[in-house]
């Protein structure tokens, strides 16, 4: 009886402990619900998702090389310089009131209005310590040289410049291309208006062509470099003394001609002894020169540095023999400039405007 009741007493336990065992995945009752969804750690965690397999970056594609630039410049250069035939003096000369002015034809032309006030108060600004000092430092700090020199013998003015009035504001410049070209008008002139009050219209073009526009009464007064006719300007009754000065001219500074050309010199003109030889041995040669042909004060010059043999003179049936090489451009010293360049010709031209030329690479 015994044994059978240990027998009952060993299988109620056994079912206990099956009981307990079946029961065991639940989750106990204190138990979160996301405690029992999470997976145990044993379990194999889901592998996850891969990244697309990124392509290969290209090497970027060279830059096909660039070609090196040329040097900028001009070859056009300066073989002959400062000869005592190359001196260029600038002289003022105010326009008389009075003047026997006349038209293009050469008829007399009534009722002529000139701003003698206007054309005085320039004149002596000019010539004051301050006017003078402007075109002597004109150009030395950008173009390393002096573009003007002042005659050691020039007029000064020390007096009192009068300001400008509604009657006296505007005043007409007549001058060469030379001043103009050059930059110096454009450097100084502004400092004169802002001070007096003044209004300087410009009008530029070769001392013939600028004379010519005084005698038709077109301006105040010149700024020209050609001796010879402003003499004769004078001699006109085109110009008068003005109160202070000694004469008509004013002369007040000057630089050189230069004579240029292609770098290589085919003519050889710069072991030539002076700028005379030198245009014989271009006309010898026949190389290319081109000629300002206006009657400015630079073409003037040029007509009295040829041979006296050739007959070359304003005329232009005087060098009909020789357009194979002799170019009449008739025109301004920067244009002339431009095309010395394009056609590797020799050319004489006043220092100022040349290495503005030169520095500004050719361009005018």
């Amino acid at each position: 009886m015994k044994k059978a009741v240990s027998i009952i007493l060993a299988l109620v336990l056994c079912l206990a402990l099956f009981a307990g065992c079946g029961n065991s995945a639940k989750p106990a009752d204190n138990a979160s619900p996301s405690d029992a969804s999470k997976p145990a750690e044993s379990e194999t965690q889901p592998e996850p998702a891969k990244e697309p397999e990124k392509e290969p970056e290209k090497e970027p594609e060279k830059e096909p090389e660039k070609e090196p630039e040329q040097e900028q410049g001009v070859n056009t250069v300066i073989l002959m310089e400062q000869d005592d035939s190359m001196i260029n003096t600038y002289t003022m000369l105010a326009v008389d009131p009075e003047a026997p002015f006349v038209d293009e034809n050469g008829n007399s032309v009534e009722g002529v209005a000139i701003n003698s006030e206007g054309a005085k108060a320039l004149i002596c600004w000019m010539l004051s310590e301050e006017g003078l000092k402007l075109c002597a430092d004109y150009g030395v700090a950008e173009y390393g040289d002096h573009l003007f020199y002042l005659k050691d013998d020039a007029p000064k003015y020390e007096g009192e410049i009068a300001a400008a009035t509604p009657e006296t504001q505007t005043i007409r410049l007549s001058t060469t291309t030379s001043v103009n070209d050059s930059g110096l008008l454009g450097a100084v002139l502004p400092v004169f208006e802002k001070e007096y009050g003044y209004k300087v219209e410009v009008q530029s073009a070769g001392t013939g062509k600028a004379i010519a526009a005084a005698k038709y009464g077109n301006a105040d007064m010149i700024l020209v470099h050609a001796k010879a006719k402003e003499e004769e300007f004078v001699e006109a009754g085109y110009s008068y003394v003005l109160d202070g000065f000694e004469a008509e001219r004013l002369s007040f500074m000057y630089n050189f001609f230069v004579l240029c050309g292609p770098s290589d010199d085919p003519a050889g003109v710069k072991s030539c002894a002076n700028v005379l030889d030198a245009f014989k041995t271009i006309a010898d040669g026949k190389y290319t020169f081109i000629s300002r042909g206006d009657g400015s004060g630079t073409h003037t010059k040029e007509l009295a540095l040829w041979p006296k043999d050739l007959g070359i003179t304003e005329d232009a049936a005087s060098f009909a023999a020789y357009t194979d090489w002799y170019v009449s451009a008739n025109t301004g010293m920067g244009a002339c400039l431009v095309m010395a360049e394009e056609m590797g010709a020799y050319i004489l031209t006043d220092k100022a405007t040349f290495l503005t030329f030169q520095t500004n690479n050719g361009v005018m």
